[in-house]
C-alpha cells in the first residue's frame, strides 16, 4: 500500500507550533511534498507548547478525527515529549479509541510510547521509531541515509520486511539553529547487532519502547497521577499477555542513570514480562551513553533466565533510525544480522 496521504499530530509536546523551528518545518514539508505526499496538519498540532500542554482534549481529538478520516493513510508524530498518558480518559472513557480504531499506519517514538501501549490495548498495530521532527526534518542536506531507507520503505509499500543494523551511528546535534542548516553530524562505525546471551534466533510479537516512558507507567517521579492513570486504564499489558513476545526498550535523551535503568529493568522482571517474553531487543543508547552499564545490568537481571538478549539495535533516540512494526511476528536471527517480519 503506497501512502498518499499523511497526518501530522502533536500528541506529547508542541514543539512544532513555535517559531524556533520554522526553518527545519519548512525542510520535513518540502521532502514529504517531493515524496508525492499530501501533508495535512491536525487542527491543533501547530498550536505551540502552552496550548498543547494545557489541551489533552484536542490533543486526544486530533488523533481520533485522523484515525477516523478515510482520506488519511498514515498518521506520523511530530515529536515526542513527556506527558501523552493525559489522553488517556479521552481515548479510554466511552471506548472512543476502540471505537475509532482500524487498519492504518501509525508512526512514532520516544514519549509516543505510550501511545503505541493504548493502540496495543485496543488491538491495532502500530510502527515505532522515527517522528516528524526529529527524522524528516534532519538539518542535513538529506535524511540519514539509514533513517530515510526504512522511511521510504514504509511510505512505499506500507510496511517493513526486514531490519538490519547501520554501518554507522552519528554523535546527536545540539544546535538546531538556522546557521546548522547542511552541517553535517559526527558519525562513527558501528559494530552490529550484538547477542548478549541466550538463543540468537527466536520469534514473536514486539511491544515495548522507551524504558524512560515504561518507567514512569509505575513511578511518579516524573508526574504522580501517571502511574495512576496508567493502573486505572490498565495500559501496561499483564503478565500472559507478554508471552512469547518480544520485548523493546530503548532509552531517551535524558540518558537515564544506571541507577534508574536498573530500577526499571527490576520492575519488569517482578512484574514476570522477562519470565513470559521469548526475548529482549536493546536500542543504541543516545551518543553509546552507558551503554556498558546498561549491558551488566540487563545480564545481572535477566542472566538466570537464560533469556535471549540482543543489544545495539539501531532503534529510538539514537541516531540512524530504523523502523519496527509492533504487533506482527517478527524472526530476530543475531548471527545473520537481521530482523524479519510476517
Amino acid at each position: 500500500m503506497k501512502i498518499k496521504n499523511l497526518a501530522i499530530v502533536s500528541l506529547s509536546a508542541g514543539t512544532i507550533g513555535e517559531d524556533f523551528v520554522k526553518h527545519e518545518l519548512e525542510i520535513g514539508i518540502k521532502r514529504l511534498e517531493d515524496y508525492g505526499l499530501q501533508v495535512r496538519f491536525m487542527p491543533h498540532a501547530l498550536k505551540g507548547i502552552e496550548y498543547v500542554k494545557e489541551h489533552p482534549d484536542k490533543r486526544a481529538a486530533d488523533l481520533l478525527e485522523a484515525i477516523k478520516d478515510p482520506a488519511i493513510d498514515m498518521i506520523l508524530c511530530a515529536i515526542g515529549g513527556d506527558d501523552t498518558y493525559r489522553l488517556l480518559p479521552y481515548l479510554f472513557d466511552h471506548d472512543e479509541l476502540a471505537e475509532a480504531a482500524c487498519d492504518k499506519i501509525f508512526l512514532g517514538f520516544s514519549d509516543t510510547t505510550i501511545n503505541h501501549f493504548m493502540f496495543n490495548k485496543v488491538g491495532v498495530k502500530t510502527f515505532y521509531g522515527q517522528s516528524f521532527l526529529s527524522d524528516v526534518c534532519e538539518l542535513e542536506e538529506e535524511m540519514l541515509p539509514y533513517t530515510k531507507q526504512y522511511f521510504e520503505e514504509l511510505i512505499h509499500t506500507g510496511t517493513i520486511r526486514e531490519i538490519r543494523p547501520s554501518d554507522v551511528w552519528y554523535e546527536s546535534r545540539t544546535d538546531f539553529g538556522v546557521d546548522q542548516i547542511g552541517v553535517p553530524l559526527k558519525k562513527h562505525g558501528d559494530h552490529g547487532f550484538e547477542l548478549l546471551q541466550g538463543s540468537p534466533v527466536f520469534s514473536g510479537e514486539i511491544l515495548g519502547g522507551c524504558i524512560d516512558s515504561i518507567y514512569d507507567m509505575f513511578y511518579g517521579d516524573r508526574y504522580a497521577d501517571m502511574p495512576v492513570l496508567c493502573e486505572k486504564y490498565k495500559l501496561f499489558p499483564e503478565k500472559e499477555d507478554w508471552r512469547d513476545k518480544i520485548l523493546l526498550l530503548e532509552s531517551s535523551e535524558e540518558k537515564m542513570p544506571p541507577s534508574g535503568y536498573r530500577k526499571a529493568i527490576e520492575m519488569l522482571k517482578e512484574k514476570g514480562v522477562f519470565d513470559a517474553v521469548a526475548g529482549v531487543l536493546a536500542g543504541k543508547p543516545m551518543d553509546e551513553t552507558y551503554a556498558d552499564e546498561y549491558k551488566m545490568i540487563l545480564q545481572e537481571t535477566t542472566g538466570d533466565l537464560h533469556l535471549p538478549v540482543v543489544l545495539n539495535i539501531n532503534i529510538g533516540h539514537a541516531l540512524p533510525r530504523c523502523i519496527m512494526p509492533f504487533g506482527i511476528r517478527a524472526t530476530v536471527d543475531a548471527e545473520e544480522q537481521v530482523i524479519r517480519f510476517g
